[in-house]
């Protein structure tokens, strides 16, 4: 039986002379896996649509293994500006693996599928914004049901009082100082900053901009929040580090 999705690029592999194997993200169905015969000698049913990050329409047939079938790929778009970028390019690429790695169990979920969309489209269109990288990576923590306790102490479920907070993601996120203890605090402006991001529609990544003090500590910690629930360290990491001068 042939099916027919819009999907996204997340990667691909050589394989033999000729094939392609190609893990794409698709509204309805999740994380697939695909082998593309002859694809990387095909101009006619594949040409340049299997390209990482490039959003296509697959044809796929079932088979017995774990991977289906694709016959065919029509290229919708394939993100030119992600290629004359290079921080741009290092960003795209985490950013695959990160939905890759967080959400492997997902069977489908429209909504990550357009933030995704949405985000690798702001980096064609706009290239990296600091704010960029926060922004997919506390989304996807909300949308995968991970989201840390932000406005009230995780441990006491008291609104946050003051100019101080703690955030220690292992133990619920966002604490009040009197159950956080001594070490380091960081402003509840931050955290409240990263609520209100929250708030914000799913797909917009233009005209977001964050104070120095909110984004790194914002960015701390969502990248804190993030590490508890990778089950591996994301080989895209060290390369987005390399070129952005990042943590």
């Amino acid at each position: 039986m042939y099916q027919l999705s819009e999907a996204i690029i997340l990667r691909h592999l050589d394989y033999g002379e000729a094939d392609r194997i190609v893990t794409f993200l698709t509204p309805d169905q999740g994380q697939m896996k695909g082998f593309a015969r002859g694809a990387r000698k095909s101009r006619r049913r594949f040409g340049p649509a299997l390209e990482p990050y490039a959003r296509v329409r697959l044809h796929w047939a079932a088979s017995r293994g774990e991977m289906v079938t694709l016959r065919e790929a029509e290229l919708i778009d394939l993100r030119h500006g992600l290629r004359t970028d290079l921080g741009a390019l290092a960003l795209a690429a985490y950013g695959c693996e990160l939905v890759e790695v967080l959400l492997a169990e997902e069977q489908g979920h429209a909504r990550v599928f357009d933030l995704l969309d949405a985000f690798l489209a702001h980096l064609a269109a706009a290239g990296p914004t600091p704010a960029t990288r926060l922004l997919l990576e506390l989304r996807l923590l909300q949308m995968a049901g991970y989201v840390p306790h932000l406005l009230h102490c995780s441990i006491c479920c008291q609104t946050l009082q003051g100019t101080e907070a703690a955030f220690d993601p292992a133990r619920g996120g966002s604490l009040c100082c009197g159950c956080a203890g001594p070490g380091g605090r960081l402003a509840v402006g931050t955290l409240g900053s990263l609520a209100r991001l929250l708030r914000t529609p799913a797909t917009a990544f233009a005209d977001i901009r964050l104070g120095e003090r909110t984004l790194a500590e914002g960015s701390a910690a969502v990248t804190a929040a993030l590490r508890l629930h990778l089950h591996r360290p994301l080989r895209t990491l060290a390369f987005l580090q390399q070129v952005t001068a990042q943590p």
